[in-house]
């Protein structure tokens, strides 16, 4: 089958928020906006799409109710894929797979951009804090995939912070009630007081429905940001080696890599995270494995380079994404130690 396709009129409407369906659109011509509602002030938002852009991802991908309406402003016409025929064009076509990239990574950025409006009144509003309160908020709404995506990015971006032990038990909740009741449904998982247990799902004496695979995982991922290295390392490659689970031995690459890294095993960390871009080029955390290798070589002095790697991050990284401005301080320090 072939992507099918399609032309709609001005001031129609191609999904509805709360539309649940399989298929990934890409502009041909016209226009079209994605408008939803801002989770705090209830604002509407409006995200305008370029020609050759894609839309409707990541619902699609996730298989999880539209999060915006998809809204004609001048007639448009439109590639209707299908998800496996967006995956096999994405296979084949590199330039697709920066630009879905490009797109989860706005997504984190608009993410940021609400963090002040969620963080209390009187409280320092810092990214930190505010993509763990994005988490929150989408776990006490039953929006499990959101919230997997929040606390992800928390885990990747602050190991070490003061929300990670709990970002890490929100991850686990978020996977085990996904599993047993679904979008929308189950009890809240948001106690009143952070750090208390959170509720169990239903079933028997709180049935963990979450695999043995995933649970070592969030189990190294814990170990990892206590800074226990080598027991992390151990954990992440037992996962790679004897897991079948092809989600969690992809996230295991990555995070052999990053111990490798905080071990000073630098060359063993250039040929991980090498390794990892080969394999896994729609790996979610690629950018940040290009980062690790360039500042491996940095540790290493071989600033030529360390310096081609973080210049690809900024050709393909978008503005305001937190790995960005990572690339660029590191450009900078180079360029003034030169």
């Amino acid at each position: 089958m072939s992507p099918k396709a399609i032309q709609y009129k001005t001031n129609s409407i191609i999904y509805f928020k709360g539309d649940v369906s399989d298929r990934v659109y890409i502009l041909k011509s016209g226009s079209v906006s994605l408008n939803s509602t801002d989770i705090e002030t209830g604002q509407e938002l409006h995200d305008l799409i370029q020609t050759g852009e894609f839309f409707g991802v990541k619902s699609a991908l996730g298989k999880y109710p539209r999060e915006e309406t998809a809204v004609v402003l001048k007639t448009a016409s439109v590639l209707a894929f299908t998800v496996p025929e967006f995956e096999k064009l994405a296979m084949s076509n590199t330039r697709i797979i920066m630009k879905m990239l490009r797109v989860f990574s706005n997504q984190l950025r608009r993410i940021h951009k609400q963090v002040q409006n969620l963080l209390s009144s009187g409280e320092q509003a810092n990214p930190e804090t505010g993509l763990f309160t994005i988490g929150e908020y989408y776990m006490k709404n039953k929006r499990y995939a959101q919230a997997l995506y929040a606390f992800r990015r928390y885990i990747t971006y602050y190991p070490s912070g003061v929300h990670a032990s709990a970002s890490t038990e929100y991850i686990q909740k978020a996977e085990e009630y996904s599993q047993a009741y679904g979008e929308g449904a189950g009890p809240n998982p948001v106690t009143q007081s952070r750090g208390a247990d959170m509720e169990k799902p239903a079933g028997g004496s709180g049935t963990n429905t979450m695999s043995d695979v995933a649970k070592r995982y969030y189990e190294a991922v814990s170990l990892f940001s206590r800074q226990m290295y080598p027991d992390a390392l151990k954990v992440f490659q037992e996962i790679r080696e004897q897991s079948s689970d092809k989600e969690y031995a992809a996230k295991a690459e990555f995070e052999i890599g990053r111990c490798f890294f905080q071990l000073g095993q630098y060359d063993k960390a250039i040929m991980q995270f090498t390794n990892l871009v080969k394999n896994y080029p729609r790996h979610p955390d690629l950018l940040e494995a290009l980062y690790h290798v360039g500042r491996s070589y940095e540790q290493k002095e071989e600033s030529a380079k360390a310096k081609g790697f973080y210049q690809k991050i900024t050709s393909m990284a978008s503005d305001g994404e937190p790995i960005l401005r990572k690339a660029k301080k590191a450009l900078k320090n180079l360029e003034g130690s030169a």
